[in-house]
C-alpha cells in the first residue's frame, strides 16, 4: 500500500478524508485537536495538557519545526501532500518530487511578484513593494484619494494585515511588506481544480474575516458560506448567475496562467467596479469540509487525482454550507460544549488564550436561513461557554 504524509498546521479534516482512500496515511502537525483521528504513524507539536496554555499561535509557529519532526517520514513516504502553513519551497529538492500538488509558487507566495504577473490582465488592486516606513508614507501621500493596507509579503490567513487610516498608523515589523490599495467591497473565494492540461471550478464562497463581523482593522480569515447565492452572499447585489460565470471563468484563467495543478484557491473582492484579484492559495482550502458537505465528494481524492491527471465530475451543490472559526473572547480553560456541529476541539482543561482560535462550526442545510441560524446560535453558545469558563489574565 502507497504511504502518503499530511502535513501543516491542521491536518484533522484532511485524515479524515484520507482515512477512507487507499493509502497508508501519515500526519505531522502543529495542533492536536482532541477529534483528531489518532493514528499509527503521527507526530503533534502543541500537546495541550490540562491546565497549560495553548500559547500564541502567532508567536510560535514555524514551518520549520513540523520539517524538522517530518525527517524520517519525508524519506518513508511516497507521497506528500503540504497543507496550510508548509509551504513547497520549504521543501529540501530531493522530496519536492513526492509532492502531490503545487511545487513551484515563487511567483503565487510572493504577493508583489504575483501582482506584477496579472496586472496587465486582470483587474487587480494597485500594490507597491516597500523596504521601510518612510516609502510606505510617501506612497500614501502621493495618493492621497486612496486607502492602502500594508501586507506581509508572504503570509496567508488574513494575520498581520494593517488598514493605514493616517501616515502615523504605519507601523512595519520584522520582514517584508506590500503596500496595497484598500478595495472595499465583499470577500469571494474560488474553489478550482486543475491538471497539467485543463481546469474546472468546484464551487464559488462567500469568504469571511472578522472585518465582516465588525472588527474593523482586522482581516483574518474566520470562515466560508457556499454555494455562492443571492441568499449567502449576504449582500444586495444585481445578477449573481454572472459573477459565478466570471469567477468560474477566471479562476480557471488562473490556473492554467500559472500551471496550478490539485485544489487551489482564488480570492476575491467584489464592488462596483468588477471583479478583482487578491491573491491565489495553491493548496487544499479552508474548505474543504465544507465542499464536502455541500456537494458529497472526497475532497482529497478530487485533489489527488487531479495531481495525477484526472479530473473528477463536479456534481451540484445539494447542501448550503457554512463554516465560521470561533476565536476565544477571554482567557479561557476549556470544558466539554454540549453542540454536534464543532470541530478542531482543544483537549479538556487545556487553556486558551484570548482571540487565539478556540474551535471551528462547520454545518449544512438545504435551507440557507435555517443553517445561518443554527452556526449563529451555535457561535453564541461558544462564545458564553468561553466567558463562563474565563481565566484571570
Amino acid at each position: 500500500m502507497e504511504k502518503l504524509l499530511l502535513i501543516g498546521i491542521d491536518t484533522r479534516s484532511m485524515l479524515n478524508s484520507a482515512l477512507k482512500l487507499n493509502f497508508e496515511v501519515y500526519s505531522t502537525s502543529y495542533f492536536s485537536t482532541s477529534d483528531t483521528p489518532q493514528i499509527q504513524n503521527q507526530k503533534i507539536i502543541l500537546n495541550e495538557s490540562d491546565g497549560e496554555s495553548c500559547g500564541i499561535f502567532e508567536d510560535q509557529f514555524d514551518s520549520k519545526n513540523i520539517l524538522e519532526i517530518s525527517k524520517d517520514y519525508l524519506d518513508e513516504v511516497d507521497y506528500i501532500i503540504p497543507i496550510s502553513g508548509v509551504s513547497p519551497s520549504d521543501f529540501p529538492n530531493r522530496f519536492k518530487k513526492k509532492i502531490l500538488g503545487n511545487r513551484d509558487i515563487k511567483n503565487i507566495a510572493n504577493k508583489f511578484n504575483f501582482y506584477n504577473e496579472i496586472k496587465d490582465e486582470f483587474l487587480t488592486p494597485m500594490t507597491f513593494s516597500i523596504n521601510d516606513v518612510d516609502e510606505a508614507i510617501e506612497i500614501n501621500k502621493n495618493y492621497s484619494d486612496k486607502q492602502f493596507i500594508l501586507k506581509p509579503l508572504q503570509g496567508s490567513g488574513g494575520y498581520d494585515i494593517n488598514l493605514l487610516d493616517n501616515e502615523t498608523s504605519i507601523q512595519i515589523n520584522d520582514g517584508e511588506y506590500i503596500l496595497q490599495e484598500y478595495v472595499n467591497g465583499i470577500s469571494l473565494s474560488s474553489s478550482v481544480l486543475a491538471t497539467e492540461s485543463d481546469a474546472k471550478t468546484i464551487v464559488n464562497t462567500r469568504l469571511l474575516t472578522e472585518h465582516d463581523f465588525g472588527i474593523d482593522d482586522s482581516f483574518i480569515y474566520i470562515g466560508n458560506i457556499l454555494p455562492l447565492t443571492s441568499e449567502s452572499i449576504m449582500s444586495d447585489v444585481n445578477d449573481i448567475d454572472k459573477i459565478n460565470e466570471t469567477m468560474n471563468e477566471t479562476s480557471k484563467n488562473l490556473a492554467r496562467k500559472f500551471n496550478l495543478i490539485g485544489s487551489n484557491g482564488v480570492d476575491y473582492i467584489l464592488n462596483e467596479n468588477g471583479l478583482y484579484v487578491i491573491e491565489i492559495n495553491p493548496r487544499l482550502q479552508g474548505t474543504f469540509e465544507c465542499v464536502e458537505n455541500s456537494l458529497g465528494i472526497n475532497m482529497l481524492d478530487a485533489h489527488i487525482q487531479a495531481c495525477q491527471g484526472k479530473l473528477i465530475e463536479i456534481p451540484k451543490p445539494k447542501y448550503y454550507s457554512y463554516k465560521k472559526i470561533v476565536y476565544s473572547p477571554t482567557r479561557m480553560k476549556y470544558q466539554k460544549i454540549d453542540l454536534d456541529n464543532i470541530y478542531d476541539l482543544p483537549h479538556i482543561g487545556s487553556i486558551t488564550e484570548k482571540s487565539e482560535p478556540l474551535l471551528t462550526i462547520i454545518d449544512y442545510d438545504k435551507d440557507f436561513e435555517k443553517l445561518y441560524e443554527k452556526v449563529e446560535l451555535a457561535s453564541e453558545k461558544v462564545n458564553s461557554e468561553a466567558i463562563r469558563y474565563q481565566l484571570d489574565a
